[in-house]
């Protein structure tokens, strides 16, 4: 398994920033590795909803659904799943100082023989979760002008 973890300070009230991370269709704008992320269903976002995310990561794309599995004032917790892996993102929100600390945790359980390249994969995780930390922080200020 590969765990990354990110805490990301933002500049917006916790309400704001869990409103908008609960709707996981917006990863496409926040996750580098992401190209497009698209509901399934309708509704309102709730534990249940799912979303079809196709990410390119190290240059092969690669199909997940996500479902909501928990939305809690302080806490979101999603699990994407296909053949290959099991990924649960996992983010927990806490007011700080008129912003927002997000603690940031993607778990990623490889099946079959994928298991064999989890520990060559992390410094490449590493390097999307970094990009991740850079990048939210920008889209959310951006989300609070439009």
């Amino acid at each position: 398994m590969v765990t990354v973890e990110r805490s990301i300070t933002v500049d917006r009230p916790t309400a704001d920033v869990l409103a908008y991370l609960a709707d996981f269709a917006n990863a496409a704008e926040w996750d580098p590795g992401t190209e497009s992320c698209t509901r399934v269903g309708s509704g309102p976002v709730a534990p249940g909803a799912t979303w079809l995310n196709v990410s390119r990561f190290r240059g092969r794309r690669t199909r997940l659904t996500y479902t909501l599995e928990s939305y809690q004032p302080d806490r979101l917790l999603f699990v994407g799943r296909n053949r290959t892996v099991t990924a649960t993102d996992d983010m927990t929100l806490r007011p700080v100082d008129g912003g927002t600390l997000l603690v940031y945790r993607a778990r990623l359980r490889f099946h079959g023989l994928a298991r064999l390249a989890a520990p060559f994969l992390r410094p490449a995780f590493d390097r999307l979760a970094d990009r991740v930390a850079e990048r939210l922080p920008a889209v959310l200020e951006a989300e609070e002008r439009r």
